[in-house]
């Protein structure tokens, strides 16, 4: 009951969170301007995106599957898509964003009669993605001049507010980030059971030397494809933005997706978009609609993971004897 109340407190505060951030944000830009063009889409640029998107969850699937198999556990690629897309959708759904992730790693788990290793290989498949999309927002941050111009200037007068504040202890915060330094070595040399499992598992299912290149290669190719849908949604909007500045401004945004405490994403996507758009010397309003275009085409490409929801309760109840 008790953890009943701590999971129901959970979700409620990230769903105040998340009305919080939109509300925010909607307030911050012409919310008729932004109603205006959202309802002034392009059909076929949209159709493109769903298009898009169907790839984009198989290819996830055989990649999740690819680390599975090198860690001794049987994933057929139909039961690894059924199951993506179903945890999708209830990512879509649920608060944080990771508990379709759980309950795909808890049923692999007892499929296999090990939920820890179904767990980390989820872990590891989600990490591949992660550390692939922010190889490419290095990239992108490297090549795209306005972005990193806007950071170096807000750093710049961040850093020159921090030094007009005499009352600041430097020396604590390089203290405290040594002390996290010490602590990540200590845990490196002296890890616990599960961290040991975890490093066991990477090596296998991540950094194998036969399969490295090709978890690379997919979790590319997966990037590559959220990118495709952002600049679909750009174009679905009539945004003439060139190609190359949206696949270079789309990253930031989709690594601030990975933060776990809103609904979806939503609110924090679009507090990104707006930001990294004014640091490219952009429209903020133009970011957020194309953030939530693009929220909204995530939503409906997840509606297949509804339909193996409800088949999976269909059968079940089939399977209750009468």
């Amino acid at each position: 009951m008790r953890g009943y109340r701590c999971l129901l407190s959970s979700s409620i505060l990230r769903w105040t969170l998340t009305l919080i951030l939109l509300g925010s944000v909607f307030w911050l830009v012409d919310i008729n301007a932004l109603l205006a063009r959202l309802s002034d889409l392009s059909p076929g640029w949209l159709a493109l995106a769903l298009l898009i998107s169907v790839p984009q969850i198989m290819l996830s699937a055989w990649r999740w599957r690819l680390t599975a198999r090198h860690m001794d556990m049987s994933l057929p690629l139909t039961t690894a898509i059924r199951e993506y897309y179903l945890s999708t959708f209830l990512n879509q759904m649920l608060p944080g964003g990771v508990t379709g992730d759980l309950g795909r790693a808890w049923r692999h788990g007892t499929r296999n009669a090990s939920h820890g290793a179904a767990l980390r290989a989820v872990i590891i498949e989600r990490a591949s993605g992660q550390a692939a999309l922010l190889l490419v927002a290095l990239a992108t941050l490297l090549i795209f001049t306005p972005l990193r111009h806007g950071l170096v200037e807000r750093w710049s007068r961040l850093n020159l507010m921090l030094h007009d504040r005499t009352d600041i202890p430097y020396a604590l915060v390089y203290l405290a980030l040594m002390m996290m330094g010490l602590a990540g070595v200590w845990a490196f040399r002296h890890p616990p059971q599960w961290l040991s499992a975890l490093r066991r598992d990477l090596r296998r299912g991540l950094w194998n030397r036969r399969l490295w290149l090709r978890q690379l290669a997919s979790s590319l190719a997966i990037v590559l494809s959220y990118m495709l849908v952002f600049v679909c949604c750009a174009r679905a909007l009539g945004e003439p933005l060139p190609t190359t500045t949206l696949l270079a401004l789309t990253p930031p945004v989709l690594m601030a997706m990975a933060i776990p405490i809103s609904v979806a994403g939503w609110g924090i996507r679009e507090s990104a978009a707006a930001l990294i758009w004014m640091l490219a010397g952009l429209s903020a309003q133009q970011g957020v609609a194309i953030s939530v275009t693009y929220g909204a085409i995530i939503l409906l490409s997840s509606l297949p993971g509804a339909v193996v929801l409800l088949m999976g309760r269909h059968t079940s109840s089939r399977q209750v004897p009468g």
